[in-house]
C-alpha cells in the first residue's frame, strides 16, 4: 500500500485527553478519472480505517470514493494506561497497512 504517518504523544497523565493524528499517502482513485490513454484509471480506495488502544477499538471510519487523496484523521482519546495504539488501513482489495505507536501514561 503506501506510507503511513502517525502522531501520538509519547507521554500523558492518566485521564488526560490526547490528540491522535494519522495520515496515509494514497491516491484514492475513484475509478471515474480517465488516464492519458483514454481508459478509466482503475478504482483504488482505502475502504476502512481503524484505531485500537491496547487492543480495544477507539476509532473507526468507513471511507468512500469522494474522500480526497492522502486521507488524514485527527481524533482524541483518554489516556488510561501505558500501551500500544495501533492503526489499520484496509483497501478495496483487502490489503492492509498498519502502524503503531507507544504511549506512556503516568
Amino acid at each position: 500500500m503506501a506510507r503511513a504517518l502517525v502522531n501520538v504523544p509519547k507521554e500523558a497523565k492518566q485521564g488526560e485527553t490526547v490528540e491522535i493524528r494519522a495520515m496515509i499517502a494514497h491516491p484514492m482513485e475513484t475509478g471515474y478519472r480517465v488516464g492519458p490513454n483514454g481508459i478509466n484509471i482503475p478504482r483504488d480506495i482505502i475502504r476502512r480505517f481503524a484505531c485500537t488502544y491496547n487492543g480495544e477499538e477507539v476509532f473507526r471510519a468507513d471511507l468512500h470514493p469522494a474522500v480526497s487523496a492522502n486521507p488524514f484523521f485527527a481524533f482524541t482519546l483518554v489516556a488510561l494506561a501505558s500501551g500500544t495504539i495501533e492503526f489499520t488501513w484496509t483497501d478495496d482489495a483487502g490489503a492492509t497497512q498498519t502502524a503503531s505507536a507507544m504511549i506512556t501514561v503516568s
